[in-house]
């Protein structure tokens, strides 16, 4: 197994980013050798080598916190690698999904994000929406649709649906981004309401690609 295109320092090492594959966020971040990278390949899952132990790890082996690895991602140096995988169960020694829940303010100083961890727009969108949910915040718009349950729910989403096709018709592109922006807010309350997550429907259209959508749709 040729491991010619990456470039390790002078450890011997690569860094290595761990990258849900489905939501896209960015679970940890830990180094890898040469031994490392071979057992993920060769098992599916995520390996690394400790630093400070100065030894070969499994993440999860002792947790059962696990990293399934779909593929291996490379950049441009060959000095750094995504692990694109399935998470089982938190990524942090912490008990945190993922390691990075804490951040730099303007001055340089670290914070808490008091809960907030990096996330893209629509993971901390969803979590938003799951905290109204939990929420009694009676001035909530997202509180008040869940609320009023799924018939309420079905009427924005149809309502946001239409005003989006008009836009897609005869008006201009900030107009379109601008409905679609209010479709998918509606669409993701109704998927909190039901307790589908962002990854079932993510996974999903994963299970489509390279698949003909006309075949899709007679299979249903």
């Amino acid at each position: 197994m040729s491991l010619e295109a990456l470039h390790f320092n002078d450890q011997g090492l690569v860094a290595v980013i761990a990258q849900d594959a489905e939501n896209g966020e960015v679970r940890m971040m830990a180094y890898a050798n040469e031994d490392a990278i071979r057992l993920t390949l060769e098992t599916g899952w995520a390996h690394f080598y400790s630093r400070s132990r100065k030894q070969l790890w499994k993440k999860g082996e002792t947790s059962g916190n696990t990293l399934a690895v779909r593929g291996l991602w490379v950049d441009c140096d060959g000095d750094t690698l995504i692990y694109m995988v399935d998470p089982a169960g938190p990524s942090c020694h912490t008990g945190a999904d993922t390691c990075f829940f804490r951040r730099l303010d303007r001055d340089g100083n670290l914070v808490d994000a008091d809960g907030d961890v990096a996330a893209p727009t629509l993971l901390r969108l969803e979590r938003t929406l799951q905290e109204r949910k939990a929420s009694n915040a009676g001035k909530s718009y997202t509180k008040a649709l869940l609320d009023a349950g799924p018939k309420k729910i079905d009427a924005k989403v149809r309502e946001e649906a239409a005003e989006l096709g008009q836009a897609l018709i005869n008006e201009s592109d900030e107009r379109v981004a601008a409905e679609a922006g209010d479709l998918t807010y509606h669409m993701l309350v109704g998927l909190v309401l039901r307790d589908v997550s962002l990854r079932e429907l993510f996974s999903e259209l994963s299970r489509r690609f390279g698949r003909s959508g006309h075949d899709e749709k007679n299979s249903r």
